[in-house]
């Protein structure tokens, strides 16, 4: 299952994609058009926070709207403004450093974690700031985001998987003078526009193997970063213990699990974004997300 959230005539609220990715499936109309009765929540957070009850809803409502081939409800994506899966998160989102292996580089012992501040979220097709009055070094990091499904205190990894959601994209943009100066990386890393993510969420379900998607970042075209999550060095189910481990993670959590090679600041010499830039991340079995610069 695919999940949205997404804006139509002023009005925000969460969808289910078609099969071939064209139209919508308004989920508390069409919950009301087949049962006379809503009992699914609204935002994307709360519909996590409902957990397998509403899962099994929403396969149902699917399953009528294509078994009755009763397409009237649907909504054409083309249509509506697709937003960040979930626009404000509840909490920063976590992050990992230095997790894809690098045959010229020391790999870490531990997960290297910081944080975004969810005020940096922004979605597919949203403005990135450039923010030129205080950097001139933004730079793009292409990464798979985990959600949170359901509460993890002190999770093993052999259980890990069982409290994952789904997943979606993010892009860890990040003003690298200013993580210079500050040396603790939150101010670089937490300008506003600075943490794009959608364009779908997808349910854990749907990937057959998350340890190997091919991820990639195109700027005005031209590919940057080329690699694949099987690179990890430290895998989602060690993330998700580690960051439990003492950190209760919660239903719509999100943890970045890092960027492969490729980023500005590793160029030859350094080249940065700049306004008018496009920048197009691709996850395989996710989707393309893409904001331009501004």
């Amino acid at each position: 299952m695919y999940f949205l959230t997404y804006e139509l005539n002023g009005l925000q609220a969460i969808g289910l994609l078609s099969p071939d990715k064209e139209n919508i499936i308004p989920l508390l109309a069409t919950e009301q058009h087949y049962y006379g009765e809503i009992t699914l929540a609204d935002t994307m957070l709360t519909l996590i926070q409902q957990g397998d009850a509403a899962l099994k809803r929403i396969s149902e409502l699917a399953g009528q709207v294509e078994g009755n081939k009763d397409f009237s409800l649907l909504i054409p994506v083309k249509s509506v403004l697709i937003m960040a899966p979930i626009p404000r998160p509840t909490k920063n989102i976590f992050c990992i450093a230095k997790n894809y292996a690098d045959p010229n580089s020391v790999n870490p012992k531990y997960p290297v974690i910081f944080t975004k501040a969810p005020t940096a979220v922004i979605g597919p097709g949203g403005s990135i700031n450039s923010h030129k009055q205080i950097t001139s070094a933004l730079d793009y990091e292409a990464e798979l985001a985990v959600i949170i499904g359901k509460k993890a205190t002190y999770v093993s990894k052999e259980d890990a998987m069982d409290y994952v959601f789904g997943y979606t994209i993010i892009n860890d943009i990040t003003a690298r003078d200013l993580q210079k100066q500050h040396v603790q990386w939150f101010r670089g890393k937490s300008l506003d526009g600075s943490a794009p993510m959608g364009p779908y969420l997808v349910h854990k379900n749907a990937i057959s193997s998350v340890n190997n998607l091919t991820i990639s970042t195109k700027v005005n075209g031209e590919v940057r970063q080329n690699g694949s999550t099987r690179d990890f060095i430290f895998d989602i189910p060690t993330l998700i213990s580690t960051i439990s481990s003492g950190i209760t993670l919660e239903p719509g959590d999100i943890v970045a699990t890092g960027t492969p090679d490729g980023v500005g600041a590793n160029m030859n010499p350094p080249t940065f974004l700049k306004p008018g830039d496009e920048v197009e991340l691709i996850i395989t079995g996710i989707g393309t997300l893409k904001n331009t610069v501004v």
